[in-house]
C-alpha cells in the first residue's frame, strides 16, 4: 500500500510505503536540501511517528542532493521515530552528514526538531520547575548584591533612588486617594444594609476601619503598585536587556542587580507603607462622608472608630504592605531580567509582572492571616 505527500512544485519527495505488515518505509527523491526538505518536513515527520512498534526504513537511493538540512529532517523522522532507523542507498557524502547531525542533536525521543511530543502536562511542569529555578537563582544574586553592598555603594546612586520613588510614590498619590475614597464610600453602604436590620448602622465605623488598616489598605496599594510599578521595572529592565545595555554594565565591571535591582527594592520598601497610610487615610475619609450622609455626627463615627480599632492594626497593615511591595518589585525585575526576544517579549514580561505580583500578594496576604491567627494578632 501506497501513500504519497507531495508538495507542489518541490524538489524534494516522499511516499510511505510498507513492505511488510511490520515495515515502513519512507522513499526519498529529488534534492534534500534547505529549499526542498521544508516542504516534506511534516508529513516525514508525521510519518516517522505513526511508525510506532514497526521497523522504520529510510530510503535515499532516488535522493539526487542530500546536504545538512536533509539529514537534519532525517534526524527528525528518527527522533519522531524514538530509535534510530535503517538507512538504505545513501551515499558516502549522506553517511558523513547524517553522522554529523546525529553528534550534535539529543537522542532519537528527545530531539526539539520534534514539536508536540511531550505532553502538556510535562510542558508545564518543565515551565513551572525553569521558572522556580530561574526564581531562586534571582533570590540568590540579590542577596549576593546585599551582602556586598558595603564595597558597592559607588553603584548605589541616590538620584537614582529618588527618581524611583519618585515613580512608584509620589506619582501613584493620585490614583491611591481614589481608589482608597471610593473604598471607604463603598463598603460603608455595602455594611449599612445588613446592620439596618439590627439598628446597628453605627458600627459599620468599626467594620470598615478594622478591614481597612488590617487588610484592605495593604493588598489594594500593592495592587496598585503591581499595575503601575510591578509593570514598569519588567519595562525598564527588559529593554535595557534587550538592548544590551546589562552587557554593557557587566563589560564596564558593574553588577546589574546592585545597579538595577536593588534601588528598585529599596524605593520600594521606603514608599509602600506611605502609599498604603494614604489609601487608609483616603478609605476612612470615604466612610466618614457615607455615614454622614446617613445621618451620624462627626464625633460619633471617629469615636466609635477609634473604639474598636489599634495601633496594632495599623502597623500590621503597614508591614503586610511593605511586604507585599518587596515581592512586587522583585517579579518585575526578575521578569525584565528572564526577558526574551523579539517584539512582544517586554510587553510579555510585563503582563508576566503583574501577574506575578497580585499572585505574590494574595499567597502572602494568606500566609500573614494564618501567622496573626495563630499568634493572636
Amino acid at each position: 500500500m501506497w501513500g504519497e505527500a507531495k508538495a507542489k512544485d518541490a524538489q524534494a519527495h516522499v511516499k510511505v510505503a510498507e513492505p511488510d505488515p511490520g515495515t515502513v518505509r519512507l522513499v526519498f527523491s529529488g534534492r534534500l536540501d534547505a529549499v526542498g526538505v521544508g516542504k516534506i518536513w511534516l508529513p516525514t515527520v508525521a510519518a516517522a511517528e505513526r511508525a510506532h512498534e514497526r521497523k522504520l526504513e529510510l530510503d535515499l537511493s532516488a535522493v539526487e542532493v542530500c546536504d545538512t538540512a536533509g539529514a537534519t529532517l532525517l534526524a527528525a523522522a528518527e527522533a519522531a521515530y524514538g530509535k534510530a532507523a535503517e538507512v538504505l542507498g545513501a551515499s558516502s557524502e549522506t553517511w558523513e552528514f547524517l553522522k554529523r547531525v546525529r553528534g550534535v542533536l539529543p537522542p532519537p525521543g528527545a530531539s526539539p526538531l520534534v514539536r508536540g511530543r511531550k505532553k502538556p502536562e510535562e510542558k508545564g511542569f518543565a515551565r513551572a520547575a525553569a521558572a522556580a529555578v530561574l526564581g531562586v537563582a534571582f533570590l540568590g544574586e540579590v542577596a549576593t548584591a546585599l551582602i556586598n553592598l558595603h564595597r558597592r555603594l559607588r553603584m548605589l546612586r541616590p538620584g537614582d533612588l529618588l527618581r524611583l520613588a519618585d515613580t512608584a510614590g509620589v506619582q501613584a498619590l493620585p490614583l491611591t486617594i481614589l481608589v482608597g475614597f471610593l473604598l471607604g464610600v463603598i463598603l460603608a453602604f455595602q455594611g449599612s444594609l445588613p446592620m439596618r436590620q439590627f439598628g446597628a448602622e453605627l458600627f459599620v465605623a468599626d467594620l470598615v476601619t478594622v478591614a481597612v488598616l488590617r487588610e484592605l489598605g495593604a493588598v489594594l496599594a500593592a495592587v496598585i503598585l503591581a499595575g503601575r510599578t510591578g509593570s514598569a521595572f519588567a519595562a525598564e529592565v527588559g529593554t535595557m536587556k534587550i538592548n544590551q545595555e546589562l552587557d554593557a554594565l557587566v563589560t564596564m565591571g558593574l553588577d546589574a542587580a546592585t545597579f538595577l535591582v536593588l534601588p528598585r527594592l529599596i524605593a520600594v520598601i521606603i514608599v509602600m507603607p506611605a502609599i498604603t497610610l494614604v489609601l487608609d487615610v483616603s478609605a476612612l475619609i470615604g466612610m466618614l462622608v457615607a455615614m454622614r450622609g446617613f445621618g451620624f455626627p462627626f464625633t460619633a463615627i471617629i469615636n466609635e472608630a477609634l473604639r474598636f480599632a489599634s495601633v496594632r492594626d495599623l502597623l500590621g497593615g503597614l508591614f503586610k504592605g511593605s511586604c507585599f511591595g518587596l515581592a512586587i518589585a522583585a517579579i518585575g525585575c526578575q521578569s525584565g531580567l528572564t526577558v526574551g526576544k523579539g517584539p512582544r517579549a517586554v510587553g510579555e514580561a510585563a503582563t508576566r509582572a503583574v501577574v506575578g505580583g497580585i499572585v505574590a500578594i494574595l499567597v502572602l496576604d494568606g500566609i500573614f492571616a494564618l501567622i496573626f491567627y495563630q499568634l493572636g494578632i
